[in-house]
């Protein structure tokens, strides 16, 4: 597998902060024929494996970001901003504990933890 050439060498690119970039992409999708498979069919499930993990840290990190603006929208007093943001979260959440992402327990305690913030905020 050969990584995308992203910078220039030539420019004044600072070369930790390329090293550390590099480093980030190989950490994202390091090469699965480094991989211990020895079987055709192992190194497939590597693969679908290595697929399924960028997958679903992705989808974490989206609910993540959902949670993030409905502390947000907390924190700035805004109780509409706050009451929107909490009805784009709530499905998100259940769509992940749905996919297997989050635990249905930590998915219902976030629900109710923002739940109880924001109707504390428009009371």
């Amino acid at each position: 597998m050969s990584w995308p050439v992203l910078f220039d060498v030539d420019s004044s690119v600072d070369i930790y902060l390329l090293e550390r970039h590099i480093a980030a992409l190989k950490k994202l999708a390091p090469n699965v024929e480094e991989s211990l498979a020895n079987s055709a069919q192992a190194r497939k499930r590597a693969r679908q494996a290595e697929k399924r993990r960028i997958q679903n840290a992705s989808q974490r990190s989206m609910v993540r970001t959902y949670i993030k603006r409905v502390d947000a929208a907390i924190a700035a007093g805004d109780a509409d901003a706050a009451g929107s943001a909490l009805t784009d979260a709530l499905p998100l959440i259940d769509k992940m504990v749905t996919k297997g992402i989050m635990h249905k327990n930590k998915a219902a305690r976030h629900k109710s933890r923002l739940n109880k913030k924001v109707k504390a905020l428009s009371a």
